[in-house]
């Protein structure tokens, strides 16, 4: 599944970057796919999509809800599977993840814990 969902994930990295997705709103954001995951079928590839910033993300999944019966269509050609997966697009939230564990690590309540006393 992990492999799978790798390939699937350079698949549309390359799509996006070589600009063969035709769609005005994809052409003026840049996107990153930080994953993809499969169900444990292969029928299904649910894809993490997160644009610079994070602007305008409703704007891009419905984007790629429109280009989705393109996007398989290049999937079955790239990746050799007996049937091409079903795309399912949703928001990347492992950049929120990493920013509120950041967070927490910054806090007062976290540093005064690492701090060395003289017992230590």
């Amino acid at each position: 599944m992990l492999r799978v969902g790798e390939m699937i994930r350079h698949t549309v990295s390359n799509l996006l970057s070589r600009g063969a997705i035709n769609d005005p709103v994809l052409e003026g954001h840049v996107v990153t796919i930080p994953d993809v995951r499969m169900s444990p079928d292969l029928k299904l590839a649910t894809v993490y999509v997160m644009p610079l910033g994070g602007k305008d993300m409703d704007e891009v999944l419905t984007a790629f809800d429109r280009n989705k019966k393109f996007l398989r269509g290049e999937i079955a050609h790239c990746v050799n599977l007996k049937f091409a997966p079903d795309l399912r697009f949703k928001p990347d939230q492992s950049f929120d993840c990493g920013a509120r564990i950041d967070a927490l690590l910054d806090s007062p309540q976290v540093k005064r814990d690492l701090v060395k006393t003289p017992e230590n």
